[in-house]
């Protein structure tokens, strides 16, 4: 396939229109439809179909072009990983993260690689959901799921934190202990909103599911982690078991920890086009020898 006319049908789409998608690019029309139809010929079926607002894709330009996105970005990544191959780890690696993770946790991590690496620089970004974020944007990716993140990368497991209830001894101490999943109704319930999954569905060991009514979601897990130490309720969240700055160990409680609760997978991944890139090989060995000797 011509990357070319990929990109052309691709810029149309998402502009919506010929002429839109020739003035954002400063090329002519007649290019545009030169290309677009060009690979029409390829496909053997018509992608666009022209109406009086614009174009709008035919069923097989759908199907080109979820498909047609993640080329794009891949053949980006890999022109970008063959510029550094056989270099010295240097310039710039752009990491995407989960939101909530403990800054007490990344800040030694970083404090290594600064001292290993000290010609690469850290682009952090951070997503409620990693892994729907483009490849174009990402040299590796953290991400919380059950299953390997979809899509054109290269995944390991790196760690499978407990994801329980919490409570700050303070609250249990007003509030009373639970003695079952009935009496959380008459707590104040804390969720963190996983990836694709509903807050209000709280699993048990046994695989069983039960819903709740929380008075706080968010996505940040150390947000949702520091309302629990300050008393605000019990908090289903993961639990990487460090210890938090200047706090005891116990500050939070387990709260029902044989009934209520999973085992969640933390996800380390890289597009498969960057896997030979000398600085992404050298963070991730870097990164797992971190986290094994936590």
């Amino acid at each position: 396939m011509d990357l070319e006319e990929l990109s052309a049908f691709l810029k149309v789409v998402d502009a919506g229109s010929f002429l839109a998608a020739a003035d954002n690019l400063g090329v002519s029309r007649s290019t545009l439809r030169r290309r677009v139809g060009a690979l029409e010929a390829r496909a053997g079926v018509p992608l666009l179909e022209s109406t009086s607002s614009g174009v709008v894709l035919t069923e097989a330009g759908r199907a080109l072009q979820n498909r047609g996105k993640t080329m794009i970005e891949e053949a980006s990544a890999l022109i970008a990983s063959v510029r550094e191959v056989g270099k010295e780890p240097a310039g710039t690696l752009r990491v995407m993260l989960p939101v909530g993770l403990p800054p007490h946790l990344l800040s030694p991590f970083l404090g290594m690689l600064r001292y290993r690496l000290p010609k690469l620089t850290l682009q952090f970004s951070f997503s409620d959901d990693p892994a729907s974020e483009s490849i174009v944007d990402i040299d590796c990716m953290v991400n919380f799921s059950n299953e390997a993140p979809s899509g054109p990368y290269l995944s390991h497991v790196i760690m499978r934190p407990r994801q329980w209830l919490l409570a700050s001894q303070g609250y249990l101490d007003r509030r009373g202990q639970p003695k079952s999943i009935d009496d959380l109704r008459n707590h104040e319930l804390i969720a963190w909103q996983a990836p694709h999954e509903d807050p209000c569905i709280w699993p048990t060991l046994q695989g069983a599911t039960f819903r709740v009514a929380p008075f706080l979601v968010a996505a940040d897990i150390h947000f949702l982690r520091r309302c629990c130490i300050e008393g605000l309720g019990i908090g289903l969240l993961p639990d990487a078991m460090i210890p938090d700055p200047g706090l005891l160990n116990d500050t939070l409680i387990p709260v029902l920890p044989d009934i209520v609760g999973r085992e969640r997978a933390v996800w380390l991944s890289v597009p498969k086009a960057l896997a030979e890139v000398p600085k992404v090989k050298v963070v991730l060995d870097y990164a797992r020898q971190f986290l094994e000797a936590l």
